[in-house]
């Protein structure tokens, strides 16, 4: 299973570099149409991707015990996303065995 995880978010970190960096060389992120901006949709989806966002921050904050490190975190998760999940993800992943259960992964450690 930590393979299989870890690929996946290998998968995950190289295909959000990829569309972003794609994107970014098409047009500026505060170049966002103002139609395509005050849609609902648009609206609807950002509130709940940061919702989503915040919920994975709730377990980043059960994992880490340093208050710098649950803020510095946040912060990343905020600003880069899936990016920084991906990344938070790998760092749990690559810390543990290949043959580790995935309790040793989503549980805080002593």
């Amino acid at each position: 299973m930590i393979w299989l995880l870890r690929c996946f978010f290998i998968v995950v970190l190289v295909s959000m570099l990829g569309v972003t960096s794609w994107a970014s060389m098409q047009c500026a992120l505060w170049d966002t149409p103002r139609a395509v901006a005050t849609h609902p949709w648009f609206i609807a989806t950002l509130f709940d991707t940061y919702w989503a966002f915040l919920t994975f921050y709730c377990w980043v904050a059960y994992k880490e015990r340093s208050w710098i490190a649950k803020f510095a975190w946040l912060i990343a998760i905020l600003l880069l996303g899936n990016i920084a999940m991906a990344v938070y993800m790998l760092i749990q992943l690559f810390r543990v065995p290949a043959n580790a259960r995935i309790e040793d992964i989503l549980l805080r450690q002593a």
